[in-house]
């Protein structure tokens, strides 16, 4: 039972460890080499099912009704916009180039990259608005689906995508990963209630399949670090960017939430980072090293949450003793 609580109290880094652990196990051990080989595509095609199956469970706890855009998604997004453009301002500026481009590419994918969808699941965790984190992850990708077609081609011109390739390409993307498993949700709270309650009756089930779905993007983490064909210096500049980019915008996040009383959601809003989305598009129109910036800064965000749900926890534990 003591190892059950402390997997239940500790999701996020157990699967972190774990994850890192079981890439370490099957990268270098020869005899499970043809193991390895077997389970790597199952792996990639299992995570967008898990993020499907995430953003379902989660949408079948939202009021709909309340979806609507408030005061603080405004300011957030003028934030994530302005740290945008100030980025491709140093990129074209300086005609930056090798290994100076690919350190400005990788925090540009921790910054265009849209709000994660795990974020509501987080805020719900921490007794924030879920309605409110859901409306603003939409908001969110559909300023990425605009942003990425206007700055990708100014940065890696041999890409040859135009506007409306790029549009369309990642709007579908956001189309199958967000609005797909929102619609189903939908049907089945309204049109098939059995079903809808044994779904909501099962406790932090959406929290729990991200913790699986992090174990599995981690283990390709920590696959993409080690084989990146660039120098540690590099690796470990990109690490410390992308930690000094997630505290820093956790904090401005929750600095703009604190006017509007919504302090944790706003923190989510804009600190949580839909990483693996921002991996695909580091890989399909830019340097393909830059996508260890968003590899490393999921770490990161994670060891964030880990901390802010640990405080709550101490939080309630603590209440629950003032009333006994």
């Amino acid at each position: 039972m003591n190892v059950v609580r402390f997997v239940k109290d500790w999701t996020l880094p157990v699967s972190m460890t774990t994850g890192t652990l079981a890439y370490i196990t099957f990268a270098y051990v020869p005899a499970l080499d043809g193991a390895a080989r077997f389970f790597a595509p199952l792996f990639e095609a299992i995570l967008p099912l898990f993020m499907f199956l995430i953003l379902f469970v989660t949408f079948c706890k939202v009021d709909f009704r309340a979806l609507r855009p408030v005061a603080w998604h405004l300011w957030v997004t003028l934030f994530n916009v302005l740290l945008v453009f100030a980025t491709m301002a140093l990129i074209l500026h300086f005609h930056l180039t090798g290994d100076s481009l690919v350190l400005a590419e990788a925090i540009l994918m921790c910054i265009i990259s849209p709000c994660a969808t795990a974020a509501a699941v987080v805020t719900q965790k921490l007794g924030g608005s879920l309605e409110q984190t859901t409306t603003y992850t939409f908001l969110s990708n559909l300023l990425t689906v605009l942003l990425v077609p206007l700055c990708f081609p100014m940065i890696e011109k041999a890409a040859h995508i135009s506007f409306l390739q790029a549009f369309v390409q990642i709007f579908r993307e956001v189309l199958l990963v967000l609005v797909v498993p929102m619609l189903l949700a939908y049907v089945v709270k309204h049109h098939m209630h059995r079903l809808h309650r044994r779904i909501i009756a099962i406790r932090d089930l959406s929290y729990y399949m991200w913790g699986c779905s992090l174990m599995i993007v981690t283990g390709t983490t920590v696959k993409n670090i080690v084989h990146a064909q660039t120098t540690a210096t590099l690796l470990l500049a990109i690490a410390l960017l992308g930690l000094l980019l997630c505290v820093g915008q956790f904090a401005v996040g929750r600095f703009i939430g604190h006017f509007f009383g919504r302090t944790q959601e706003a923190g989510q809003a804009l600190g949580q980072k839909n990483t693996a989305f921002a991996i695909w598009m580091a890989y399909t129109y830019l340097n393909p090293l830059s996508s260890v910036g968003p590899g490393c800064y999921i770490l990161w965000q994670n060891i964030i949450n880990s901390i802010e749900i640990w405080q709550k926890r101490k939080e309630e534990g603590e209440a629950l003793k003032d009333k006994e």
